[in-house]
């Protein structure tokens, strides 16, 4: 069996897979069945200053697909509303019960020096093995001048964990909002504050959706609505590209990575990690299938590294990271043809209408009577653009064939086409 173990900003962990700051790492019952389940460590809910915040009813939106899956929720919840004594006295008991979990304290607070040292050190002395800098929450919070209105600020950043890093001897995750233009600005900021390691992505900021009926944004609170922070495995992309674009630039290439997402399988977390993330942060896929849901995500990690001959989480880190590159840095001279398995297709004549209305009429579809028809691709209009492999409905149906000889590789700058080559040649 493939070791799970690993290791994130110095803190060992059984397996890569803990729960995030969210309301499933909210009280000791939670943590404590979570602990049970498999989970390797948990992110304990955002802690901030008595006195607590409240917060408001209802808290979720859901964005559906038409088969009424969560894609994703949208919440509107704050940061947690218990008395910060009986939170750090629960972490205490857990930290007893559950000596080999990792236990990370979430925290925010007021742009204040001493507002961050004195809450970091409290929630050290609860006995966690880091603590985890919240500057990424999008709503509520940072109305307040806290969450992302901090994360926005690569200054703040900087300095917000500089403070805590002067105030505690413990590991430090910077937590980093996705409402920022450019990624690498709050991540650079995090490392120049001597952060151990980022944790990414915050929620993204949204409405999810209109209440039709109350004319409102969801969820509905006595027929107001506001923004929230939305996650689940919509935001997948765009949290791998942020751990992608952290892990490949070379000031931030040895900050260790938590990272957060839409992760939901035992696949997303080997891609996360393939990305540059030391471990995984999980909070939506729990709350949708219950804490089990690390069984799967465990034991499909396992058995496909043990398949690939991957023995060891160290060996996968970063696997990918070498092969993400700039659009300009691509091979122009590769050349793929998409290639229809008569065998498997089922005639539906999906990816004909995709291709034929919205891409490079590239399919023919030819009657064959008796209500059969027979879907061919024409080379020399098809693109390679993988639309018609996306749209068909039975898996590997249609796949692709490299045309080009394979001898050559021809990147924008060296093009003969393009614009600069052309002057400089002059």
């Amino acid at each position: 069996m493939a070791d799970l173990s690993c290791t994130i900003a110095g803190i060992p962990s059984l397996n890569p897979f803990w729960l995030a700051s969210a309301p499933p790492t909210d009280k000791k019952v939670n943590v404590t069945r979570a602990f049970r389940a498999g989970w390797g460590g948990v992110v304990w809910k955002t802690l901030g200053i008595d006195p607590p915040v409240v917060n408001v009813s209802s808290r979720y939106g859901v964005h559906h697909d038409t088969n009424r899956h969560a894609l994703g929720i949208n919440n509107i919840e704050l940061i947690s509303d218990r008395p910060l004594a009986v939170n750090l006295q629960e972490i205490r008991e857990c930290r007893e019960e559950f000596p080999d979990h990792v236990i990370i304290g979430s925290m925010m607070a007021p742009i204040e020096e001493r507002a961050w040292k004195d809450l970091a050190v409290r929630i050290a002395e609860a006995g966690v093995h880091g603590l985890e800098l919240n500057l990424g929450c999008p709503h509520g919070m940072c109305e307040r001048g806290m969450g992302s209105a901090i994360g926005q600020v690569p200054e703040m950043v900087e300095q917000v964990t500089r403070w805590v890093k002067q105030a505690v001897d413990i590991p430090v995750f910077t937590k980093l909002t996705p409402n920022i233009t450019n990624i690498l600005w709050s991540a650079e900021a995090a490392k120049r504050g001597g952060a151990d390691a980022v944790s990414l992505i915050n929620t993204v900021n949204s409405i999810v959706s209109v209440d039709l009926d109350a004319m409102a944004p969801t969820p509905v609170v006595d027929g107001k609505g506001t923004h929230g922070g939305y996650c689940g495995s919509a935001v997948k992309p765009i949290a791998l590209n942020m751990v992608a674009e952290i892990a490949r630039n070379p000031f931030t290439a040895d900050l260790e990575i938590s990272g957060i997402g839409g992760i939901t399988t035992w696949r997303d977390a080997a891609e996360f990690i393939a990305l540059g993330a030391n471990g995984v942060q999980v909070c939506t896929a729990a709350m949708l299938y219950g804490f089990r849901v690390v069984e799967e995500m465990a034991d499909g990690l396992s058995q496909w590294m043990d398949e690939k001959g991957v023995t060891s989480l160290s060996q996968l880190h970063r696997m990918a990271v070498p092969n993400v590159v700039n659009w300009n840095d691509l091979n122009m001279a590769y050349d793929v043809k998409a290639r229809i398995d008569p065998d498997m297709c089922i005639e539906c004549g999906r990816c004909y209408i995709a291709c034929e209305d919205t891409s490079h009429q590239a399919i023919t579809m030819t009657d064959l009577g008796n209500g059969r028809k027979r879907l061919e691709v024409i080379d020399a209009e098809c693109v390679g653009c993988n639309l018609c492999s996306i749209t068909c409905p039975v898996p590997d149906c249609i796949t692709f064939e490299r045309v080009d000889a394979g001898t050559q590789s021809v990147t924008w700058p060296d093009h003969p086409l393009n614009p600069q080559r052309l002057v400089a040649a002059e």
